[in-house]
């Protein structure tokens, strides 16, 4: 089966699982051809844009469109099969992110101008892709890549509590190696234990909400809108401050998903459950070199900040994607070096991490208007308590990428201007201070409802992905709303409650 690159996953030692599709998509052409692009893209039109007109309304349109069809073209029995190709997945992202790209290529940025879009696009264009993706799918696509090449071998009973022992393990790792480099690590052996079990789709669903999310709050290189935070002159272990919340969260899913597990455990054929209990193998890791590039690719993230100063000395790092370069050489190290019977026994390809890049370059594109009309008409909002924040933040970051909704919202709170509270200092607002009872409820909302849909937050479709290229049925977009919606509202209700009243 051929790669659009010419790559050959079966003559370099892979193999296609027999449920999973064939990828049209070749990440690794397609992220090096981006990250070249960047290049040649003319820094000097960067600038604000001065004068834009706010986008009307009507211009969320696209966006909706491929929350939608991601949401119904796979339960649609005519649509379905055409849907499953990455290379369809693509073209509609692109087709919805083209709308876009002419919205802001045509409007006025004032009179008497020449090109009156041309700035504008290449503005959004900066933000959309520059900005916020190529970092975005680097990082994803290096941990995928990475942890693609560690195998934990092994087979333990896939009693609830070592399920929930599992989903323990992976929302202490989250806050340490991302939880994207978490979920990667883990969500095979999860599979693995679990294979001789026919009800697994709700432990996936768990593992989406404890260790591809609520489990990062705790340090910035856990979660995306944390390093954000970070970036913006919130110190380092100033994220500590979650651990009640995240506390609460991890503890009350798990119990929920111990109830869950019982039930299910339960249901399971007598035969299955035999099978689960006489096939017990010691765990053993494999590829543990990559561990080391595993811990590479965060400190990169934490420590290559572009035009910040290296640790411990005076050089200004480049503006230029420096850190993504570290990423990917350590991604094509782990590559080369892991043997490829790991990689076959892993079943690994680039399909799941091909079926984000291809939706998310789109996502990424047409979410720049609703955000745009958030950072212009966010005061009128009327969002002044944390409780406010709390919700705000964390039901945009449930449909926008929770990154860029945490900064809108950092910006917003650092706005107000607030007494009897406690303040942190030197944060890059306008005002240079924000109350901290609004950046934890940004910081909690942002995080943990990113939960909430399969496009929260980046590792949510990697793991569904990989789910179902093992031949686990997921549910669809809005299936999945609705197990968030009855397991994961009426817990930030509690949170509500306790925290941020």
């Amino acid at each position: 089966m051929k790669q659009a690159s010419g790559f050959r996953l079966q003559a370099s030692g892979f193999r296609l699982h027999k449920h999973e599709p064939p990828s049209t998509l070749a990440p690794p052409s397609f992220i090096l051809f981006l990250l070249l692009l960047s290049f040649f893209m003319p820094s000097a039109a960067f600038a604000e844009t001065a004068g834009a007109p706010v986008p009307n309304v009507l211009w969320i349109l696209p966006f909706v469109c491929i929350l939608l069809a991601i949401g119904i073209l796979p339960l649609l029995p005519h649509i379905s099969h055409w849907w499953e190709p990455n290379g369809s997945k693509l073209l509609v992202s692109l087709a919805l992110a083209a709308a876009v790209c002419g919205y802001y290529a045509l409007r006025a940025t004032g009179f008497g101008h020449a090109q009156p879009g041309t700035d504008s696009l290449l503005e959004m264009l900066h933000h959309a892709i520059l900005g916020d993706y190529i970092p975005f799918i680097v990082l994803l696509f290096s941990l995928y890549t990475i942890s693609g090449g560690i195998r934990l071998t092994g087979d333990i009973p896939a009693h609830p509590l070592n399920n929930c022992l599992f989903l323990l393990v992976g929302a202490l790792l989250a806050s340490f190696i991302g939880t994207t480099g978490a979920s990667m690590l883990l969500i095979r052996p999860l599979l693995q234990t679990n294979s001789e079990r026919k009800h697994v789709t709700h432990t996936v669903i768990f593992f989406i909400f404890i260790v591809g999310n609520i489990g990062g709050a705790l340090l910035p290189v856990g979660d995306p809108p944390l390093f954000l935070g970070y970036l913006r002159g919130v110190p380092f272990l100033w994220t500590l401050h979650l651990f009640p919340q995240w506390l609460v969260a991890t503890l009350v899913l798990l119990a929920v998903y111990f109830v869950f597990d019982m039930v299910a455990y339960r249901r399971e054929n007598p035969a299955d459950i035999a099978r689960d209990e006489t096939r017990r193998f010691a765990f053993r890791l494999h590829g543990k070199q990559n561990l080391m590039l595993l811990a590479g690719v965060v400190l990169a993230v934490a420590l290559l900040v572009p035009g910040q100063p290296l640790p411990f000395t005076r050089w200004i790092l480049p503006q230029w994607y420096l850190r993504e370069i570290v990423q990917l050489v350590l991604a094509g190290l782990s590559f080369a070096l892991t043997p490829r019977h790991i990689h076959a026994e892993n079943h690994f390809n680039f399909t799941a991490i091909g079926e984000v890049a291809a939706l998310f370059v789109g996502i990424f594109i047409t979410m720049q208007i609703p955000i745009e009309i958030l950072k212009i008409k966010g005061e009128a909002l009327g969002v002044t308590t944390p409780l406010q924040f709390f919700w705000a933040s964390g039901g945009l970051s449930s449909f926008l990428d929770n990154a860029p909704t945490y900064a809108v919202f950092f910006e917003l709170a650092g706005s107000l201007h607030k007494i009897n509270v406690p303040i942190l200092s030197n944060v890059m607002t306008a005002t240079g201070v924000i109350p901290i009872p609004h950046l934890l409820a940004v910081a909690c909302g942002s995080v943990f409802m990113g939960a909430n849909t399969y496009i929260g937050n980046g590792p949510n479709f990697l793991v569904k992905s990989i789910a179902e290229s093992r031949g686990i049925k997921m549910p669809s977009f809005f299936g999945y709303m609705l197990y968030s919606g009855l397991i994961l509202i009426p817990l930030f209700v509690l949170i509500s409650f306790l925290f941020f009243l």
